[in-house]
């Protein structure tokens, strides 16, 4: 959502008509809830819980007056008391934990703290499906709770944050899964199908995956989000920035889409009828409405001067296939735009009626929802919960990326740790926990009372007057190291540096974080402990390679139990199992302009690539890196198939397509999905702990190319499976592989397409060769 609002400014173009409608409404008093017993609607159409949520929304909407109608346009709507309709607040976040963001939820009752779990990028190093539906089920449980409490005024949760990190800069990379699509597109799935609810009919909340698409850059060298035009090819819209959305859409049956702020290719998103209408409604299927980034559509007129007049703005992003305006600016101009023939009484009533939809889907017109035999028990009971808390441990201690080790000074031993100093500005800020989107945790344990649970004799120092460290206490953190037996480093970042509305300049440490940990590490009997809190990458080159700096760890923003999670993990109380989620850059790569936004590299140019899928230079650190205390093997099975896959027969009366270096392709759209079943096959890992210690490992399985010529990955994630192992333990671990979806790539005009001949899985080392040949 944007911090930037409109919404003070057209206020004073509401009517005087529609403000007096709304002192009515809310003198009125109106009920949470429409329909229950005894309501004086309970014979119409719309009060049926026995009809489909389409045919009752669509009674609700004929009986609205058009005045009526156009107030429902925008993220607050006003009741209509003469049909029992209660306001409704659209906007509530729920990125990571229910958030002060947005105007639908308040924590000023029974309950004023909620389950705060890590920011999305350090869950997502998890690689763990199901922790992420469980996190996507216990934010719905909380927000579903809030509303039974009266503290909701709405259950339609604008989460997930699916776009694709495509640059290390931006500001709100923190917020996604990462820079690859099947980890995004996977996260999307688990954490909306948790979100929403396991019941086929009534939704426990409403999920929204944001924000589609091509929208990764907030404030840079002048180009700014509210009107930035992005230059997308349609190859890497195909199999870059809209798989995400696709798998929320199709495989999580998410409730709403939310279009960017972003122009692409000269049309705003929120007024493309190829992408609102076409693609998520029509190819994919949306089951729900599609909102607008808030202001984005006053956005349209006033920033990116798409149309003349805001009536004619008005107009376009709903004939295109918008529902909803986070704003108001639909309900300002609404009414003049069908006065003036800009769009008609229809075009209302279709946005309407999805927009109606998905409040009867939440059971908000049959009765008071705390009869519901599904939903109608949770309450502040089930906030903050047991269960709740040690998830967000969990979640925390499974994201943590173990990054360097050396000589295997990790993991340390309790009693062992004589004493301890805690240096570092993130060291003792509950604040450098939370990210962003964020709300008010149960309870929080910063890093340094996390080691003071395990070490007796503590001292801390800051060091830095804030992540910025303009100001270094260089030579108390040198005396302070100097005379202590561990030394731990909590440095990194803080929204001051990346947020919404804020990217990045430099992949580097602000300010003289640098030479603080230098000194520190040479003054140190032993090599010191860096542990890092940041949302994006960092280029901590120095420290990778100074035998001085021990290990280093990267923590991201880990929530409320992120203290304790660290803890855990230096002192082997949990095994680290954390992979990157993204690629550590070097600090050349900001040369690079973030406006370009360009996937794949130019080596004619010196244009590098983003991704590792495409990225042609070197990193700090790679994509899917990650250390355990353990070591773990893996062999690579593929049974029944030898080198070809079965069934290619099925490709015999294709045409085929050549490539530009010989070969042949397959268009994945004419194999049809009868023949993408069949040409399914299963492939297994064997995965072994050969300890010492128990522990969780991620098994990641990429798919290799013989070339990257033709603009094909340099390599491409499959899937992954994570599991626990006792030490000594083994697990055969099985993947499904579909040729049609793993094997495929874009074309340049976007559609996907089989290479002929020989591809390779690998996992880790280990590679299979599996010839495709009809």
């Amino acid at each position: 959502m944007g911090a930037f609002s409109y919404h003070t400014a057209h206020m004073a173009a509401l009517t005087l008509a529609m403000l007096l409608a709304l002192l009515r409404v809310c003198a009125a008093g109106n009920p949470p809830f429409s329909c229950g017993q005894g309501a004086p609607t309970q014979g119409y159409a719309f009060c049926n819980p026995g009809l489909p949520p389409a045919q009752r929304a669509a009674d609700l909407v004929a009986r609205l007056s058009l005045a009526e109608k156009v107030s429902q346009l925008g993220d607050e709507a006003p009741g209509v008391p003469r049909l029992g309709v209660p306001p409704y607040k659209w906007w509530s976040e729920g990125l990571h934990g229910l958030s002060f963001w947005g105007h639908g939820m308040h924590f000023d009752g029974a309950v004023r703290a909620i389950t705060s779990f890590p920011q999305v990028l350090l869950s997502a190093a998890a690689f763990d499906e199901q922790l992420w539906y469980l996190i996507g089920q216990a934010i719905g449980t909380e927000a579903r709770a809030l509303y039974n409490l009266g503290q909701a005024e709405g259950l339609t949760i604008w989460s997930p944050n699916v776009n694709i990190f495509r640059d290390p800069r931006w500001g709100r990379g923190q917020e996604t899964p990462g820079e690859d699509p099947t980890t995004a597109s996977k996260y999307a799935v688990a954490f909306v199908r948790g979100l929403q609810g396991s019941s086929p009919t009534v939704l426990q909340t409403s999920a929204c995956c944001k924000h589609a698409s091509a929208y990764d850059l907030e404030a840079w060298n002048g180009a700014i989000r509210y009107n930035f035009n992005a230059r997308v090819t349609a190859q890497d819209m195909a199999d870059t920035f809209n798989p995400p959305f696709k798998s929320c859409v199709e495989d999580g049956r998410a409730s709403c889409v939310m279009c960017a702020y972003t122009t692409i290719n000269g049309v705003p998103a929120c007024a493309s009828s190829d992408l609102l209408s076409r693609t998520f409604k029509g190819d994919w299927g949306l089951n729900g409405y599609v909102s607008s980034d808030c202001d984005a559509v006053a956005l349209m007129h006033d920033a990116q001067f798409y149309r003349p007049s805001p009536e004619d703005t008005v107009a376009v992003a709903l004939k295109a296939g918008l529902d909803l305006n986070c704003g108001n600016y639909t309900q300002v101009h609404g009414m003049a735009a069908v006065r003036q023939g800009r769009m008609t009484e229809q075009d209302v009533d279709r946005a309407l009626r999805n927009l109606f939809a998905v409040r009867m889907r939440l059971g908000h017109f049959d009765g008071d929802p705390r009869g519901s035999a599904l939903y109608g028990g949770l309450g502040a009971k089930d906030v903050c919960s047991p269960t709740h808390k040690n998830l967000a441990l969990q979640a925390a201690t499974s994201g943590i990326v173990l990054l360097k080790n050396d000589a295997g000074i990790l993991p340390l031993r309790r009693g062992v740790v004589a004493s301890a100093a805690v240096i570092g500005h993130n060291a003792n800020d509950p604040g450098a926990l939370n990210g962003n989107y964020f709300g008010p945790p149960c309870e929080t344990t910063t890093p340094l009372q996390g080691l003071q649970g395990y070490v007796q004799n503590v001292r801390f120092l800051a060091g830095c007057d804030s992540a910025a460290c303009g100001f270094a206490a260089t030579g108390q953190a040198v005396g302070l190291a100097a005379s202590s037996d561990y030394v731990f480093l909590f440095m990194g970042l803080s929204q001051a540096q990346e947020q919404e509305g804020l990217d990045r300049t430099s992949l580097l440490l602000p300010g003289k974080q640098q030479s603080l940990i230098t000194a520190v590490a040479n003054a140190a009997k032993r090599p010191v402990i860096l542990v890092l809190l940041t949302g994006g990458p960092v280029d901590v080159t120095f420290a990778k390679v100074n035998p001085k700096i021990g290990a280093i760890l990267w923590a991201g923003y880990p929530g409320q139990a992120g203290g304790l999670a660290i803890a855990r993990v230096l002192f082997g109380d949990h095994n680290p199992s954390g992979r990157l989620p993204v690629t550590w850059y070097p600090e050349e790569f900001t040369k690079v302009p973030m406006t370009d936004m360009r996937m794949r590299a130019d080596p004619a140019t010196g244009y590098p690539g983003r991704s590792y899928r495409f990225y042609r230079g070197n990193a700090v650190y790679k994509f899917g890196y990650g250390l355990s205390y353990s070591k773990f093997s893996r062999q690579l099975v593929v049974s029944g198939t030898g080198n070809k896959a079965p069934n290619t027969n099925l490709l015999a009366g294709l045409a085929a397509t050549p490539t530009a270096d010989g070969g042949a392709s397959y268009v994945v759209e004419e194999i049809g999905a009868d023949g993408c079943e069949q040409l399914k096959f299963p492939a297994v890992v064997e995965v072994q702990n050969h300890g010492p210690l128990d522990g969780k490992h991620s098994v990641l399985m990429f798919l290799r190319w013989p070339n990257a010529t033709g603009g094909r990955p340099v390599s491409q994630l499959i899937g992954f499976r994570t599991q626990h192992l006792k030490a000594g333990e083994k697990a055969s671990l099985r993947f499904d592989v579909s040729p049609c979806e793993h094997f495929s790539r874009a074309r340049e005009d976007g559609k996907k397409v089989i290479d002929g001949g020989s591809h390779f899985l690998r996992v880790g080392q280990d590679e299979h060769e599996i010839s495709f040949e009809s």
